[in-house]
């Protein structure tokens, strides 16, 4: 018998989970389960036959209690938080500024309050590590009525940047650490710009929409493009939202794949122009941060591609010559902490984030270590 932690990100058709073995958070079990989306209350479905599986199938585990990655958090919930019936309710408004998301994100922490009421639950929000921005850098240049409502620029991967901030001073030279760029690249793909670890400024915005290209995202993009494909192609709302969420990115440019090993991979000129948008595109918008933090000390790839593309970290130090940073290639290959060259005038890290574990850890001391 062990008491565990479990830790929820519920997406629209995929429910990851981690489990921790408690009080010292050592890793169980993780994965994902699909959701049939034929099937009646699928995600309901899929969280019960997970708990008998963690509690009944799996060494007789009990579940203490159950930490939920919660994509966006508002104005308010910059701190993770006990959920009971009031915080949901509250957290339910803020729906339309996830509608992609918060859904099914609140249907698994209503199922379990409602057959699993023993378990405490907790909130972690993905906003939550941006909350320190000052108010400038989160305005949109749009009416402040628009603002007054909660049209801001929240920034998002608040957990993957919370983690790595909690890492620097084991991998980071101490000149490195105070003014850094980190860069979070994967299927979704943003960048921060931290100063003694706090978040200053960040790529993505009122969704995870904005900033960089990523797999099957845009990116950031003119305004009137959506206006032309309303007026012009005549596409409704979720004609474009497909285009724009689904459609394109990598995976648009390409024609061929959103994953960054499949196009490295081709010989398709296509593939090539893609990856050379990708990383002409971060090189750009991470030139754009430096003017928060007033200079650069130092540069940290994560996410499946900061951590696993030597090409493409390569390619993006290559567009950013200009700021004195250099790759040691031989490091750069063998994806090593510290990939700088001696001549560079920047640090550059390849630093492995644990978006999960920080969501253990969050819920773990919110909860408290008496369990």
């Amino acid at each position: 018998m062990s008491n565990v932690l479990l830790t929820l990100n519920a997406g629209s058709s995929n429910l990851k989970f981690s489990v921790y073995e408690l009080p010292d958070l050592i890793p169980a079990e993780h994965g994902k389960i699909e959701f049939d989306r034929e099937h009646h209350n699928p995600l309901e479905k899929s969280l019960e036959d997970l708990i008998t599986h963690i509690e009944e199938n799996h060494g007789h585990r009990t579940i203490k209690m159950i930490g939920h990655r919660l994509v966006h958090g508002g104005e308010e919930f910059v701190q993770p938080i006990r959920l009971d019936d009031a915080i949901t309710d509250k957290l339910r408004e803020l729906i339309p500024l996830a509608p992609l998301h918060l859904p099914a994100e609140l249907s698994a922490v209503e199922f379990i309050a409602g057959h699993y009421s023993d378990i405490p639950q907790v909130a972690c929000f993905d906003t939550a590590f941006h909350a320190t921005q000052s108010p400038l850098y989160k305005l949109f240049a749009l009416p402040r009525s628009l603002a007054r409502e909660g049209v801001l620029r929240y920034g998002f991967h608040g957990l993957s940047y919370h983690y790595i901030s909690t890492v620097i001073e084991q991998h980071v030279l101490a000149e490195h650490r105070e003014k850094l760029v980190v860069a979070h690249l994967g299927n979704g793909a943003s960048m921060c710009a931290m100063k003694g670890g706090k978040s200053v400024t960040t790529t993505m915005g009122f969704t995870a929409l904005d900033g960089l290209m990523m797999g099957t995202r845009c990116g950031e993009l003119d305004a009137g493009v959506v206006l032309y494909l309303a007026q012009a192609k005549q596409l409704d709302i979720s004609q474009i939202e497909t285009l724009l969420y689904k459609q394109s990115g990598l995976l648009g440019v390409s024609e061929i794949s959103s994953d960054v090993r499949e196009l490295e991979a081709s010989n398709d000129e296509r593939a090539k122009e893609a990856l050379e948008l990708f990383c002409f595109r971060a090189a750009q918008k991470l030139a754009g941060l430096i003017p928060a933090l007033n200079g650069i000390d130092g540069i940290i790839f994560t996410g499946g591609i900061g951590e696993n593309s030597a090409l493409v970290r390569a390619k993006i130090i290559e567009n950013l010559q200009w700021l004195g940073a250099a790759i040691d290639t031989d490091k750069n290959q063998l994806n090593q902490t510290q990939i700088h060259a001696a001549s560079s005038q920047l640090g550059i890290y390849v630093i492995p984030t644990n978006e999960e574990w920080m969501l253990a850890k969050q819920t773990l001391t919110t909860i408290g270590e008496q369990f």
